[in-house]
């Protein structure tokens, strides 16, 4: 039986290091873009045949989708000094792979792994991307629908994740700052990569899903704080409610000291509005089915799995 062939940007990213392990153990040849060396140690024993180049390279992408089964597109930014920088990789990026997608390997499902901060375009710069990211994709597709799956994970944490260490650090300190009153759904990296996987492999159908957890309507922040606490060993802290003018006001003085050294903070005026929205929860209209994925990790083994491994690599004393 012939193995399918699975082609992924974005793979040496903290999604992807883990999405292309669940894809080796789910039996798929994989083919990945990049542009310099990917070995990296989480991938030891893994075979994959690499192409170099980047999502501005027509060339490389086509080298990249011609005879794939399955095009993942998975790259993507998190942080960028403006919104047309976001723009320009996450909404220009994704046309780009999809059409030369479209092109080369017509008959290939197209995933394109968003975000739930899509749902939300008017946040922020970065939601608003991966919306437009979304839309371009559909464009695309749009004579092709059942080839187009859109996935927009939650809020990922688990192993190699530096952005998710600092709820841990700060689950450390005696006084723990409380920064929204809202919900937020969660997704070990794991569970994130091993649906992806599936859905690589032909499981489910087209159109728009959002993951999470066993706990789709996820969590209040002093729930998920205390979990956190817990996993550090941190007994009872003393939890503090921040003003939101004082959230808003550390985002913008980030996002100031950021466009000073000429370097995008993950943490800026917009992401403080992402952080202060109240519903980061997923419906069950929204939800990936059940039939194509079961989670394997609570937030409480999650948390307690991620914090053993950060220590043992020091990342958490």
């Amino acid at each position: 039986m012939t193995r399918p062939l699975v082609a992924v940007t974005g793979a040496t990213g903290f999604l992807g290091l883990h999405l292309i392990a669940a894809l080796a153990q789910a039996g798929a040849d994989i083919r990945i873009l990049a542009r310099h060396d990917p070995a990296h140690e989480f991938w030891d024993g893994l075979s994959f045949e690499t192409v170099r180049g980047s999502l501005e390279d027509e060339a490389a992408l086509t080298r990249l989708v011609k005879g794939a089964d399955t095009v993942i597109h998975a790259a993507g930014l998190i942080k960028a000094l403006d919104r047309a920088t976001f723009l320009n990789t996450n909404r220009d990026g994704t046309e780009r792979v999809a059409r030369i997608a479209r092109r080369h390997a017509p008959a290939a499902r197209f995933i394109l792994v968003s975000s739930l901060a899509a749902r939300e375009a008017r946040l922020s710069s970065y939601a608003f991307s991966k919306r437009a990211a979304e839309d371009a994709a559909r464009l695309v597709y749009a004579d092709a629908p059942d080839r187009l799956v859109i996935i927009r994970p939650p809020a990922i944490y688990g192993p190699w994740d530096r952005e998710t260490l600092a709820i841990f650090k700060t689950a450390k300190v005696p006084i723990v700052p409380l920064v929204s009153r809202g919900r937020m759904a969660m997704i070990h990296v794991s569970d994130a990569a091993a649906a992806i996987a599936r859905l690589a492999l032909g499981a489910g159908e087209a159109g728009l899903y959002a993951l999470a957890d066993s706990r789709p309507e996820g969590y209040e922040m002093l729930e998920l704080l205390a979990e956190a606490a817990c996993a550090v060993g941190r007994k009872q802290p003393r939890f503090v409610p921040m003003p939101p003018a004082l959230i808003r006001l550390a985002g913008r003085a980030s996002g100031a000291w950021g466009r000073l050294r000429g370097q995008a903070p993950v943490f800026t005026a917009e992401k403080a509005e992402e952080i202060l929205h109240l519903d980061w929860s997923i419906t069950p209209a929204e939800a990936l089915p059940g039939s194509v994925y079961q989670p394997r990790l609570g937030l409480t083994e999650g948390f307690r799995e991620t914090v053993a491994w950060y220590r043992e690599k020091g990342w958490l004393r």
